[in-house]
């Protein structure tokens, strides 16, 4: 996978180090020279740009006609959103995400900017309190594109309904699989033989819709 990051500040640097590790060809474009060189450092092995990615000539530069993703995650919304519109539109990239600084800015990232994913720090944040405080042991793990699709992570309570139970028994809600199954600190793919126990851990992939039937299935 090739993958342009645009922006090489903490959140750029840690990002191409860990998509690296991944098996990634990264290219960071970074307009200020001692932040190019930290990424320079911090990630040998991603190739380093300097230049401002709001640059149509610069993203040609570091091959966006080739990438299959672009992460526009600048300090600044602006340049993060022209980035994106030009990633999208004139480049026709696949996958756009974008940072988003303020959260007052967040209506903008939307595909209709090119954005296919923003990434809002206060937003996720929220969420994760929301979810930590209401989900009674169904937590979101991420939401997927526009089609109201999640994958979430459930731990089967002491009582629950589907302690005991092999998973081709459990009547679970529409659109739903198990894809995972962590029991004892061993995480394993799952099969319609596979029995939850108290203290399992389950990711299912399942709709926005189909949460709290979850939740009553296993708390």
């Amino acid at each position: 996978m090739q993958i342009i990051i645009v922006g090489g500040g903490k959140t750029g640097s840690h990002l191409a180090a860990r998509l690296t590790d991944d098996g990634a060809a990264v290219t960071v474009i970074e307009n200020r020279p001692e932040a190019a060189q930290r990424v320079r450092t911090a990630c040998p092995a991603a190739t380093v740009i300097e230049g401002s990615g709001a640059d149509p000539r610069v993203l040609e530069r570091a091959g966006v006609h080739m990438v299959d993703a672009v992460a526009a995650v600048t300090g600044e919304d602006e340049v993060n959103l022209v980035v994106s519109l030009l990633a999208k539109m004139e480049f026709s990239v696949p996958r756009v995400v974008a940072r988003v600084n303020s959260p007052a800015n967040a209506w903008m990232f939307t595909p209709a900017n090119g954005v296919d994913v923003g990434v809002n720090q206060a937003e996720i944040t929220a969420r994760f309190i929301m979810e930590g405080m209401n989900a009674r042991d169904v937590y979101t793990l991420m939401r997927l594109g526009r089609d109201d699709h999640r994958i979430v992570q459930a731990t089967v309570a002491p009582k629950a309904r589907v302690a005991g139970h092999a998973l081709r028994d459990i009547a679970f809600p529409a659109e739903t699989i198990v894809v995972g199954i962590d029991h004892e600190g061993t995480l394993a793919v799952p099969n319609g033989d596979t029995v939850l126990a108290p203290g399992d851990e389950a990711v299912l992939f399942t709709t926005d819709g189909s949460t709290d039937e979850l939740r009553r299935l296993f708390s």
